[in-house]
């Protein structure tokens, strides 16, 4: 459908310029200012963005990596735990951290598998996932496990009651619940507090929210929930710009309350989301296979209508007249693109597969007796026992890394990364001013496969490999 056809949406039009140089390409000094700022403050003096007239955005090392060597831990900007996932997986909902006991992790994916949750969610995902070109994955707890345990033994294990062998091995931090919510929960105060300051305050559904608030953002996040949760993250990266903006807007030195400082001032707010490669989520998600090529307008025309209903719940639920443009649907759009286009992954290993690899690990002797107790929990698991925390997350650093078929770093999460931040390790000696590249897709397919693949991130891959196996 293109960017020539005109937006349903009012505000689109009426702040057509201060839209504009919201999506526009940061000039290069205030970028590279930033992204030094960035590596300083975050002790990254392995590395440095560099940028070129070819590929843009660039990592370059600043020192000598070896192979496996850590190069970089980015942290989240805005991130979000698959809604399907959150049956798998309790997790802290700032930082991404397994959270309560290995009993409690156990206890409440049983539990919501006897219930059939899972079943109800999945069913209602994939009425819509033609539709909307999802990445999320599906569910562990999807899967049907033929083997049941009485609710009663779930409940013991979620309030603690029942301890199953060896899980003072596997400690975890103890939840902690949100101010106004029963949603969220976190691993500690600081992320409690964290959360509630850059993104949740804005998007509680508890008591202490305004009852025609809340019920306007219960029906934004069921609409997400029953369509893309990719929309919560957008929702995420418009509340952390206004907190920051209006965090700005109590200095002293921003006292100035016209029309224009304001906008100087959401400017500000919205720099480090600035900073991001977009393209319109509806204009560059990929055409499903079951979709004929003389349907592609009527295909992406439906991706809009559904970002514009997604659109219009959230500001009826948060708009602020002050930062409107913020929520018009060319924003909206660019952010659910820009998730789409640099989402490498939000992925944590689950704590319950390593509990699970001690028991088997065990002497002959105390592992027959540990699997008396372990092997029903084990069994009504299922396959998908180790099902990890999975999300979509925007890394500022990490997104700055361009492709190669045959990189030499890589996102690795190691034993102590128990955490959603980005890790990325050297796969080979990397020497001081190389560029470190990392791969979009899996590179272990055949050269036309990988290019259909990069076709989604908008370019033509031409790193060495692909060169040598470029056909004549």
């Amino acid at each position: 459908m293109g960017g020539s056809s005109a937006s349903p949406c009012d505000l689109d039009r009426e702040f057509a310029p201060q839209i504009a140089q919201l999506l526009a390409t940061p000039p290069l000094q205030p970028a590279q200012e930033y992204y030094n700022g960035l590596i300083q403050s975050r002790k990254h003096d392995g590395i440095r963005v560099n940028f070129s007239s070819k590929h843009g955005k660039g990592v370059c090392a600043n020192k000598e990596f070896a192979e496996g060597d850590l190069i970089l831990k980015d942290q989240i900007l805005v991130g979000a735990q698959h809604s399907l996932n959150k049956i798998d997986c309790a997790v802290c909902s700032y930082c991404f951290r397994f959270i309560g006991s290995i009993e409690f992790q156990i206890g409440r994916r049983l539990y919501w598998q006897s219930v059939g949750s899972s079943s109800d969610c999945t069913n209602r995902r994939h009425c819509h996932e033609s539709d909307v070109g999802s990445s999320a994955s599906s569910s562990g707890a999807t899967k049907e496990n033929s083997s049941t345990l009485p609710e009663e033994v779930l409940g013991s294990l979620i309030t603690g009651d029942m301890s199953l062998p060896f899980t003072d091995h596997f400690s975890l931090p103890q939840v902690v619940p949100c101010r106004g919510c029963e949603e969220e929960r976190y691993c500690s105060q600081s992320c409690a507090d964290s959360d509630w300051e850059t993104y949740h305050s804005l998007l509680c559904t508890g008591s202490k929210t305004e009852p025609s608030q809340r019920s306007a953002l219960q029906k934004f996040i069921e609409h997400a929930n029953g369509s893309n949760d990719i929309f919560l993250v957008a929702a995420k990266a418009i509340t952390f710009t206004l907190l920051r903006y209006k965090k700005l807007k109590t200095q002293p030195e921003f006292q100035n309350n016209t029309d224009e400082s304001n906008f100087s001032l959401l400017m500000e707010a919205w720099k480090p989301l600035s900073m991001g490669y977009k393209k319109r989520w509806w204009d560059s998600v990929a055409l499903p296979e079951d979709v004929d090529s003389c349907d592609e307008d009527t295909f992406r025309q439906q991706i809009r209508d559904l970002a514009l209903t997604s659109l219009q719940l959230l500001k009826d639920a948060i708009f602020d007249s002050e930062c409107a443009p913020l929520f018009s649907l060319d924003v909206y759009g660019h952010l659910i693109g820009m998730f789409e286009l640099n989402n490498l992954g939000l992925v944590v290993a689950s704590p319950v597969e390593d509990y699970f690899i001690h028991i088997d690990d065990l002497p002959d002797d105390e592992k027959e007796e540990a699997e008396k107790v372990t092997r029903p929990f084990l069994d009504a698991l299922g396959e998908d026992y180790a099902a990890p925390c999975e999300g979509t997350a925007f890394f500022p650093l990490q997104s700055c890394m361009n492709h190669s078929c045959c990189p030499n770093a890589k996102a690795y999460k190691r034993d102590e990364d128990t955490d959603g931040n980005a890790v990325i390790i050297a796969l080979e000696p990397i020497k001081k001013d190389d560029e470190i590249t990392i791969s979009y897709i899996d590179e272990d397919v055949s050269y036309e496969e990988r290019q259909a693949e990069l076709a989604d991130y908008g370019f033509i891959c031409t790193c060495p490999r692909c060169q040598e196996e470029k056909p004549n």
